[in-house]
């Protein structure tokens, strides 16, 4: 994809602030928005390296700027409230504000009620639904500077579509509540933020994506995956985008279509391949 003669100047010393950003759609993101010259605020608790799941934060602020942007990688736990605010003036001392927030931090655990103990369930909420919440309200004094120097601030969560369809709760409730616990603060804060000129959108895959965390998950073929740089094409083209365009929930394929990006086998990890896993919740 090369857009970047139309957005560059768009992201170009930008900053994102990004969640999870130390390995797979996190790290993709940051690297594409990099490329454009972006600084990155790395956030992630991984500050070792893991030989189940590659990457550290230093890891990622070494391939953010070997891309051409700048990186601030710090070790935060998202549900840790003094870390994340801690974070964000750390953010404004290196970069002067925050234009984009990308809450793509997530732990899943596809298990039913009987095999979620309240420990698993606690994790999930805690980083999904709490930690975007609590991301957003820490970044939202920033966000709200950048809109009234019409900066355009955005923020991305990495969440669903909102169905209330048995099918998505049934086999692992506690997950489903998490996720959908992200998308319903894009609803809320779409509505709430639009006063301020901030920009608040979900996106999703309509297929699996091939990540370390995904390979974690017994039964995933990683080879009828798309890999994760579908969707940081898709949210670069969010980011570029003109005017107050709040309140979607976007589907990776679909944005790329409306930039007239429909040929997607670059992303197979499995080049040729049209039988891919489709992702939860797209109907």
């Amino acid at each position: 994809m090369n857009t970047s003669s139309q957005t560059a100047s768009k992201l170009q010393g930008k900053t994102l602030f990004i969640t999870g950003a130390s390995r797979g759609i996190g790290l993709a993101i940051a690297k594409r928005a990099a490329a454009d010259g972006a600084n990155i605020v790395i956030l992630a608790k991984t500050t070792e390296v893991n030989p189940k799941l590659p990457g550290t934060i230093y890891s990622a602020a070494q391939e953010i700027e070997a891309v051409g942007g700048k990186a601030l990688p710090l070790a935060v736990d998202i549900r840790d409230d003094d870390a994340v605010f801690a974070a964000v003036t750390k953010a404004v001392d290196a970069f002067g504000g925050i234009d984009i927030l990308v809450n793509n931090a997530s732990a899943i655990s596809l298990t039913n009620t009987e095999a979620t103990p309240m420990k698993r369930f606690d994790l999930m909420n805690g980083i999904n639904a709490r930690g975007t919440y609590l991301c957003t309200a820490a970044c939202l004094p920033e966000l709200k500077k950048a809109a009234a120097a019409g900066r355009q601030p955005q923020v991305l969560t990495l969440s669903p579509p909102l169905s209330l369809k048995t099918h998505w709760f049934a086999p692992h409730t506690a997950y489903t509540m998490a996720k959908y616990g992200m998308s319903l603060c894009t609803l809320g804060h779409a509505g709430e933020f639009k006063k301020f000129g901030i920009a608040v959108n979900s996106l999703w895959p309509r297929t699996a994506i091939a990540t370390a965390a995904m390979q974690m998950i017994p039964g995933i073929d990683l080879a009828l995956c798309r890999t994760p740089d579908i969707m940081a094409d898709a949210a670069y083209c969010i980011f570029a985008q003109d005017g107050l365009e709040t309140g979607n929930f976007y589907i990776d394929d679909a944005v790329l279509a409306t930039h007239g990006i429909t040929d997607l086998d670059r992303y197979a990890v499995t080049p040729g391949n049209t039988n891919f896993l489709p992702d939860f919740f797209v109907d």
